[in-house]
């Protein structure tokens, strides 16, 4: 079945080391109506160049060539860039980009293709099922724990994480080129950026296909998946040093007060002076450090500041709420309780600054 869309569709796909099935699947999409397809050559081996200039010759496609390997995200941020400078965006609904391992299906990048008829102003997804009994074993893991460990600290549930089959519309394809990152953890960074700007995320089920058990992937799972966790942690782990540091001074200056602030108070007064000298100071260390650190936040302090006192507030009170009712109802101690529900709120904490507070 060929594809009738009223603009165009600009297929995108890195390829490093591909094989000789590449040039069949390169042929498949033309015969099925993809008519403007770019191959990046990510500093493949030289004996694969013949595949590369197979496909060039062919009037519908153009191959660009990395001189060394540069990473998955760099080929994509290559191709979208030559997408922007070389043709006429106005007369393309987008740009979906596919893995060279066939692992894409034509029938599925075509969904894809229609799906952004109608969404115009959304990152497409072309999501697997990894609860398949033929799925290997470390993908359907990595797959599942990187989803979880997303929507802990990003709010969003996202079904695969890493899937290389997307569709870009045109309204978000020079922001994309900027986006950190030029290996696997690219698009991670995408998945990231659409959250942060509140840019609808789609997510298409497709068929999902793995060929010799994954056998032929460039996924380095040790390196690509510290790279790609890194970048999911990494600011909760700027907001945990924070935090601790934020302790330390709190802890500090409390002591510091009712040693050389001398008053003539009773000891319950001076404790509760100390306390919020100290809780003013440090959390607004807190505050400073977290909007420049972990969030790199460039919004006005006047228009965050009351929100995350609020919310501080709004946490205490919750906290104090939650531990007081479990108690009654568990007879647990006091302190594990608060240990679980002040990480508990920690994390929900994290993510509400991040999105609603700090996010510009």
């Amino acid at each position: 079945m060929s594809l009738d869309l009223t603009k165009k569709i600009f297929i995108l796909i890195p390829a490093l080391n591909p094989s000789e099935e590449f040039e069949k699947y390169i042929n498949e999409l033309i015969e099925n109506g993809f008519n403007n397809i770019l191959v990046i050559n990510d500093g493949s081996l030289e004996k694969y160049e013949k595949i590369f200039e197979n496909i060039k010759i062919k009037k519908e496609c153009n191959v660009i060539s990395h001189k060394v390997n540069e990473g998955k995200g760099k080929a994509i941020k290559t191709g979208l860039k030559y997408f922007i400078e070389n043709e006429n965006i106005n007369d393309f609904i987008g740009v979906i980009t596919a893995d060279s391992d066939g692992q894409h299906l034509v029938k599925d990048i075509e969904n894809i293709a229609k799906q952004m008829q109608e969404n115009t102003n959304s990152l497409l997804l072309g999501t697997r099922d990894f609860s398949g009994e033929n799925i290997p074993s470390k993908s359907s893991f990595g797959n599942k724990l990187t989803s979880k460990i997303f929507k802990t600290f990003y709010g969003t549930k996202i079904s695969d994480t890493q899937t290389g089959l997307r569709g870009i519309p045109i309204s978000l394809v020079k922001d994309f080129i900027n986006i950190a990152g030029n290996r696997y953890e690219y698009e991670t960074n995408m998945l990231i950026e659409c959250i942060l700007k509140k840019i609808p995320i789609v997510e298409i089920p497709i068929e999902t296909v793995y060929i010799n058990n994954n056998e032929n992937t460039h996924f380095r799972p040790i390196h690509d998946s510290i790279s790609i966790y890194w970048r999911i942690f990494n600011s909760f782990i700027k907001y945990s040093m924070i935090s601790i540091i934020s302790f330390v001074i709190d802890i500090s200056l409390f002591k510091m007060f009712l040693v050389f602030v001398k008053l003539n108070f009773t000891e319950t007064i001076l404790i509760l002076l100390a306390t919020i000298f100290a809780r003013i100071i440090s959390s607004l260390i807190n505050f400073l450090l977290n909007k420049k650190f972990s969030f790199n936040s460039n919004k006005k302090i006047k228009n965050t500041i009351v929100k995350y006192y609020i919310l501080c507030i709004v946490q205490m009170i919750i906290s104090g709420i939650l531990v007081s009712t479990i108690f009654k109802l568990t007879g647990l101690s006091e302190v594990i309780i608060k240990l679980i529900v002040d990480t508990v709120l920690f994390i929900i904490n994290f993510r509400i600054q991040r999105i609603y507070i700090f996010n510009e």
